[in-house]
């Protein structure tokens, strides 16, 4: 059939904007990228959209700023492996099995390295790697780039492999970023940019020399992590990724110093997360909404289009990301297993947005942790014994190095009154009906779980 040219020239036109208007439409639907990044053993106080006053994180806070800051996300066992295990997984520590720090989960599970290939994704992991066996478990594409040893004396990390990974096709992809800072040795980073004497301690710290030479050495390593959320997020603008790509930073668990990390006070147990989602989440807020690292991927699967996943502890959060809703869950819950880090000191709690209640299952012993308070250690691990010595002369002191060690059955905190948890309501009149109603959910889930309580925390065989 004959056409004109002024008929050709329309018709060349109306296809142009035809596959432009697909083009956009494709680009429109197609499933955001996801870049996860996690620290190591961070103190989130530290950081400055937190509160922070030693450190200012500009490119963490860059995070904030262009996205949504999660004021109430906390791990149910403050600890490395336990916590990724449960992120990946999306299961509580003693369904996944990995209820001890360093013991393996079942290997019968499935991970978000499943649930997302299966909705069309690459799913990869470049850095701390120890948990990411069984391969059956995390079938995550393992990408050079970052650090794999998280006690290794340096964090040197190139981006190229990242870059490959980013930029290989157009099939979407989650990949998590996992930084070994600031976990110790604390051997990395810029030291002069800090004065130990200027510092702010925690409130539930002891000052000494020895505590205020290794925050500075803790803080560097801070900074190090800052630089690396920088790196990452200039890497996704200058490949152009930054426009369908969601990114999401994870604080972890808390410091290797005393009350924190290992125990389930909320210097231990309290994290940060940021999520930036251009389009989608409104940049610069913030939300009270409880969550916990259990309810991650699940959430990830329901950005991608999957349904819900049976059997998953998680819970979805994507209503909140999107401003459709302020509530995530009612209780997020607590689980500690001492063994193999020191004595036996199972604990368990269990909190909403402001109380919180913590039940110490063998409080007529004495708590115990290998890596702070072995004396055959005390050259290398002084912070704790520097506690100890200024507690025999100084009353703050003897009251925080007595808290730490002796324990009672019962605590109960308002959170929103006390932070720093000193003042344990347990004995008060006025809390009895509410410690009780915790008490009970708390029971509730732990037979749920399965959780026997104090008798799984014990010596297990190793794997062969």
């Amino acid at each position: 059939m004959y056409t004109s040219p002024k008929e050709r020239f329309f018709l060349s036109l109306a296809l142009l904007i035809f596959s432009s208007l697909i083009g956009v439409f494709a680009q429109s639907t197609k499933k955001p990228n996801v870049i996860i990044i996690m620290a190591d053993d961070l103190d989130s106080k530290q950081l400055s959209c937190y509160g922070g006053q030693n450190i200012r994180t500009k490119n963490i806070d860059a995070l904030a700023t262009e996205g949504l800051k999660f004021n109430q996300i906390y791990t149910s066992e403050a600890m490395c492996v336990p916590t990724r295990a449960s992120l990946f997984t999306g299961l509580y520590p003693v369904r996944h099995g990995s209820f001890q720090n360093h013991k393996p989960v079942y290997d019968n599970l499935k991970s978000v390295g499943h649930y997302l290939a299966d909705l069309g994704y690459r799913v990869g992991l470049t850095g701390k790697d120890h948990v990411t066996k069984p391969k059956t478990v995390f079938p995550f594409e393992i990408v050079k780039g970052f650090e794999p040893n998280y006690v290794a004396p340096t964090d040197d990390y190139e981006l190229d492999d990242v870059k490959e990974y980013i930029t290989r096709d157009s099939q979407p992809y989650c990949l998590f970023v996992m930084s070994i800072n600031p976990h110790a040795p604390w051997t990395v980073g810029d030291t002069t940019e800090f004065d130990a004497d200027k510092l702010i301690l925690p409130k539930n710290w002891v000052d000494t020399k020895v505590t205020r030479r290794q925050f500075v050495k803790y803080l560097a390593e801070v900074r190090r992590l800052d630089n690396q959320v920088g790196d990452i997020t200039r890497l996704l603008k200058e490949t152009g990724q930054d426009k369908n790509t969601i990114v999401v930073f994870l604080g972890e668990q808390g410091a290797q110093f005393p009350g924190a990390k290992w125990n389930l006070w909320d210097v231990g147990q309290k994290s940060s997360m940021l999520v930036k989602w251009p389009g989608a989440v409104k940049p610069g807020t913030q939300t009270n909404a409880l969550v916990q690292y259990e309810d991650i991927t699940p959430t990830l699967i329901d950005i991608a289009g999957g349904k819900p996943i049976v059997g998953l502890d998680g819970k979805t959060f994507l209503p909140v990301l999107l401003g459709k809703s302020t509530k995530a869950r009612d209780y997020a819950y607590g689980i500690h297993n001492n063994i193999p880090e020191g004595n036996p000191y199972p604990i368990r709690s269990i909190r909403d947005t402001r109380y919180k209640l913590i039940l110490n299952l063998t409080p007529d012993k004495a708590y115990y942790n290998r890596f702070m308070m072995n004396p055959a250690q005390k050259d290398r691990n002084s912070v704790w014994f520097s506690w100890a010595d200024k507690a025999t002369t100084d009353p703050n002191a003897k009251r925080i190095t007595e808290r730490f060690e002796k324990r009672p059955a019962v605590e109960f905190y308002d959170n929103q009154a006390d932070p720093w948890e000193f003042n344990n309501l347990a004995a008060n009149p006025a809390y009895q009906d509410r410690i009780k109603q915790y008490r009970q959910k708390l029971d509730d889930w732990m037979k749920q779980q399965g959780d026997a309580g104090a008798s799984i925390d014990t010596v297990y065989a190793k794997k062969p």
